[in-house]
């Protein structure tokens, strides 16, 4: 991908962010979004290789609308400051498990998980980890894991649930209906099971991105399967 061209033009939408010069800028947008576009595929091309899944999907399937949703936001502007897709085999707006790429200055990002789970998913989840706490654990506590996925490489969202390092947010107390002086509540108090990586503005443009992309997400592959395991009782 032409990150230059794509966060050079996100960082004139940080301090343009209006429609007046968005539509005098449209053709240098369509050229950053189809560069983009371009590299979505690459990136679903490069993860078939791992989850045969996904190899169906479209760009279509897996990118969002650079126009912001303003109506139930305090920040009124029209477009959004980062372009992202997320690579699910059941389309970008399930509740399952999938692979999360997100281009923003100074902020770039490579996730894997699922994020923002209905409570009775969760408690499936809590129930199927508590039941198979040693897979669970040799999974998310393994040093690769930790190397990959820990505090130190993350920069991103502050609300961790677990003290291993992932998770977006959690609970403060233990969910009720399970066990106060559980050994591992952490993991009962994850309100979604994500891990993520911040990565360089400058590593989507190396000609082996999707490779270091796959050595990424393979670590954090097991963990999402673990979890889509209980989700696809739902779905």
């Amino acid at each position: 991908m032409n990150t230059r061209l794509i966060l050079g033009f996100l960082k004139k939408i940080a301090a343009n962010n209006n429609r007046p010069w968005f539509a005098e800028h449209k053709n240098e947008y369509e050229l950053v979004r189809a560069d983009f576009e371009a590299g979505i595929r690459q990136a679903i091309v490069a993860l078939s290789t791992i989850d045969e899944e996904v190899a169906h999907l479209e760009v279509k399937d897996c990118t969002y609308r650079f126009y912001r949703d303003t109506r139930f936001s305090a920040d009124k502007s029209p477009y959004k400051r980062h372009m992202g897709a997320f690579i699910n085999a059941h389309g970008k707006k399930s509740l399952r498990g999938g692979y999360y790429l997100h281009l923003e200055p100074g902020n770039c990002v490579i996730a894997i998980g699922s994020y923002w789970l209905p409570t009775n998913i969760l408690t499936s989840c809590r129930n199927e980890i508590m039941a198979n706490i040693g897979t669970w654990r040799k999974t998310v506590e393994s040093k690769q894991f930790l190397d990959m996925f820990g505090k130190p490489n993350q920069g991103v969202w502050d609300d961790k649930a677990s003290e291993q390092g992932f998770g977006l947010s959690g609970l403060k107390t233990i969910p009720k209906g399970f066990p106060k002086d559980y050994e591992y509540k952490e993991y009962l108090r994850m309100k979604d099971y994500c891990c993520w990586v911040k990565i360089d503005d400058s590593f989507f443009a190396s000609p082996d991105w999707t490779n270091r992309m796959l050595d990424i997400v393979k670590v954090g592959k097991p963990m999402m399967d673990f979890i889509n395991s209980v989700i696809d009782d739902y779905e």
